[in-house]
């Protein structure tokens, strides 16, 4: 295993378990692509090499399955897991936010939303994060213009408000964490940058070490950036580090994903054989980093 791949995993075994997250990030970035189900052994081989014991595995999926992420079919002694309509719904989103090229279109306007205190709030606050809103007060979330409101989120007032003036300014300065999130940044260009480098200079990767740089980089990047609103780059502060972490992301997803999938012709099974092909749509995952 390349060197900045064992440093990046010796990373990951100093943080708190986050092996329900991996499994998510697994089944979203390559198991949806290519049909949506696949083996629990499959899953079981590919933590192996991050050193994580298969009871640990199975323990996230029992978890995920009863949180309603995950549904498991069994064929004789073999599970089989894909995940459920709300895995697909929140993934669906998250799939844009991450992959697809920010926004270019801004208006000069925000969507405000106004949440009540109904039994539902919980979810439509954690919907509101994940799909990119910020919040100035307890309540408030906004978002720019044209982000789409999550379901959990349908019930709540709708106002439209202009940023060009000194209030709405001010409303954005307040809604996130803006300094956070790019340190958070900071932090994922420092870790991945050697990985980059080892790629650049032509090094050889396994198909095991190339889908596991994959799942890496991707369980990584989204911890940033679907806190990230994406905002428009004249609202940002100067040498915003999102657009560099992007373009490191993209570059060394697109050099380990040939393999990677190579690795998932060879080992991931559904229970009728073999995962399907992908469509296109996976090869023009950060087509403009």
């Amino acid at each position: 295993m390349p060197q900045p791949l064992d440093r990046i995993i010796d990373q990951l075994k100093r943080e708190p378990s986050r092996t329900g997250s991996i499994v998510i990030t697994v089944f979203g970035d390559a198991i949806v692509p290519r049909g949506g189900c696949v083996w629990l052994g499959t899953l079981l081989d590919f933590f192996a090499f991050l050193d994580i014991d298969g009871g640990v595995v199975r323990t996230a999926m029992s978890r995920l399955a009863a949180d309603g992420w995950l549904e498991r079919n069994k064929v004789g002694r073999n599970s089989f897991y894909r995940l459920n309509e709300r895995g697909r719904q929140t993934f669906d989103t998250a799939t844009r936010h991450i992959y697809d090229p920010p926004p270019s279109d801004w208006t000069g306007r925000f969507e405000l939303l106004l949440i009540g205190n109904g039994e539902d709030r919980d979810a439509a606050r954690e919907a509101l994060k994940n799909a990119g809103f910020g919040s100035p007060l307890p309540g408030v979330w906004v978002a720019p213009s044209g982000v789409p409101i999550p379901e959990e989120a349908a019930s709540a007032i709708r106002l439209d408000v202009s940023a060009e003036d000194e209030n709405g300014r001010r409303l954005l300065s307040e809604s996130w964490p803006l300094d956070r999130t790019a340190d958070a940044y900071q932090k994922f260009i420092r870790m991945f940058e050697p990985l980059r480098g080892w790629l650049a200079r032509g090094e050889e990767l396994t198909d095991a070490d190339a889908f596991t740089a994959r799942i890496l980089l991707i369980h990584y990047y989204r911890r940033v950036v679907l806190r990230d609103p994406l905002l428009p780059m004249t609202l940002l502060p100067r040498d915003w580090p999102g657009s560099a972490a992007r373009k490191l992301c993209g570059e060394i997803y697109r050099g380990a994903l040939a393999l990677s999938e190579q690795w998932l012709d060879r080992h991931a099974t559904t229970e009728d054989g073999p995962l399907p092909k992908p469509g296109v749509e996976l090869s023009r995952r950060f087509e403009d980093a």
